[in-house]
């Protein structure tokens, strides 16, 4: 499994970014996916996840980010966003796409088999 982060990386509070996730590899092995961010000093931490459970989309949010970030999936282009809205300077880090063969939680999230090289997100006050 291959994770490739990308995206706008920098953007004053109150604004907006999306990142972008391609992925490849074994789609059964990315049955779970979701984004961690980790802060400097910090451990990474789950902040969204997606899930399907046939017709069912199942998305689990940090409790810091519910109601500003989306998460989504672009099932034909294999490709998992996370749109950020109303961004505090606090939300700044490294944002890593995270991938498992199981479904994931936002807390089990940080234990994803696969993890892309991340992208640095810069909130400005």
């Amino acid at each position: 499994v291959q994770l490739v982060e990308s995206g706008r990386a920098a953007v004053q509070a109150g604004g907006s970014l999306r990142v972008s996730c391609a992925a490849s590899g074994p789609t059964a092995a990315r049955r779970g996916m979701g984004w961690l961010r980790q802060a400097p000093g910090t451990a990474a931490r789950g902040v969204a996840t997606i899930n399907y459970a046939g017709t069912t989309t199942i998305a689990d949010y940090a409790d810091s980010v519910k109601g500003r970030f989306t998460i989504s999936k672009d099932n034909a282009e294999n490709t998992l966003y996370l749109q950020m809205n109303n961004l505090k300077p606090e939300d700044s880090g490294m944002y890593y796409c995270a991938a498992d063969w199981h479904f994931c939680t936002v807390a089990s999230s940080i234990q994803s088999r696969y993890r892309g090289q991340g992208i640095q997100v810069t909130v400005t006050s």
